[in-house]
């Protein structure tokens, strides 16, 4: 069954599926329909299986009402509660974690899929991004019950890298869906979305038609340039992680913010989004924290060097003389060269341009509104 749909994924990626040369733009562009109603729900099934881990509650097929945002009056609370899921074992999400044959067949998939990443990094097809769907848990967070939807995000990177990935719920989709529709009225026409269901929104067979549903969505949102740049789109794939992650750290859970934080430096790179370089200078200044704190003081300072030069010679950045005095301190503590970084950050400070001692970048890292 994995096989089917990496030959389907495949056809998607480089156009060459049997029949398309006939079809037009539109169906060059979505080669699929991401709507499924009509879909055959037995067929659908057999083709998910081995892929999906699916765990459910006991009383998964009974007919309650949406499985989503009623009853629960903070969207933005929501994202983060499904970002955290994704923070390790510590997490609530261990207490739920998939049947080891669902997750040796997502795993199987994954390996297939990112193998075929590496045979075609060389070749001119433009590359797209994967989206698999390889855990649905039904949750029960009285007095909501919702099904998470746990996604591996594969695409251009290091070949051996493992693959992102964002836990979300129907409303995240569908939040993300009406934002679209408002701001691109045109390339979101011939975009499909699953509907609302006012029954049955916890059976197998509705998850995973949604599952398939929902990796087409973004894989048809990938494929379009201005969607792909949208701001809503980015927001989507990671700032529930930085919020979680920022939210962790602040506690001081620093080895479970760290998963966080790498996770999100690997969704940005590998969705190349052009956010800026703020999210990327913060996501940075996460992991040069979590690893100083746990004591990896050579990662921690690579970290700073990585965000000295995305900073290059921007003066003043609020988070300029907080790398220079983190890097400064871990170069010494190494007993590695610190000179260039000593004598920018006093020039910084006989200017002006920040106070002596800077703040930490723990101490703005606290401070940060992500928005």
């Amino acid at each position: 069954m994995a096989s089917r749909l990496l030959h389907r994924l495949r056809h998607a990626l480089t156009g060459d599926g049997p029949g398309e040369a006939a079809a037009g733009p539109e169906a060059e562009q979505f080669p699929e329909s991401s709507e499924l109603e009509d879909d055959d729900a037995e067929g659908l099934s057999s083709r998910l299986s081995g892929t999906l881990s699916f765990t459910s509650a006991e009383d998964d097929d009974e007919e309650d009402g949406e499985d989503d945002d009623d009853g629960d009056p903070d969207p933005v609370s929501a994202g983060d509660r499904v970002a955290g899921e994704d923070a390790g074992p510590s997490c609530a999400q261990a207490e739920r974690s998939p049947p080891p044959d669902g997750q040796r067949g997502s795993q199987l998939l994954t390996r297939q899929l990112q193998d075929f990443w590496k045979k075609s990094r060389n070749t001119l097809v433009p590359q797209r991004l994967l989206f698999e769907v390889t855990n649905a848990t039904v949750v029960k967070d009285p007095p909501s019950k919702y099904v998470l939807y746990t996604l591996a995000v594969m695409g251009p990177g290091p070949p051996d890298s493992p693959p992102a990935q964002i836990s979300r719920r129907y409303s995240d989709f569908e939040r993300l869906h009406r934002n679209l529709q408002r701001q691109f009225r045109g390339p979101m026409a011939g975009i499909s979305f699953p509907r609302k269901r006012l029954r049955r929104n916890f059976t197998a067979e509705t998850i995973a038609r949604r599952s398939r549903a929902f990796e087409q969505f973004l894989g048809h949102l990938q494929a379009v340039p201005e969607l792909r740049q949208a701001a809503d789109l980015q927001d989507f794939f990671v700032l529930p992680e930085l919020r979680r992650a920022q939210s962790l750290t602040c506690t001081g859970l620093y080895r479970e913010a760290l998963a966080l934080w790498a996770n999100a430096w690997q969704l940005q790179a590998q969705l190349g989004i052009p956010c800026g370089p703020d999210r990327r200078l913060l996501t940075l200044a996460g992991l040069a924290v979590c690893h100083q704190e746990l004591e990896d003081a050579g990662e921690a300072r690579a970290c700073c060097e990585k965000a000295l030069q995305l900073l290059g010679a921007k003066n003043p950045h609020p988070l300029l003389a907080p790398f220079l005095e983190a890097h400064v301190r871990l170069s010494w503590r190494l007993g590695l060269d610190k000179r260039h970084s000593e004598a920018r950050l006093q020039a910084l400070q006989e200017a002006g341009l920040t106070p002596t001692p800077p703040p930490s970048l723990k101490e703005l890292l606290i401070k940060e509104v992500l928005d």
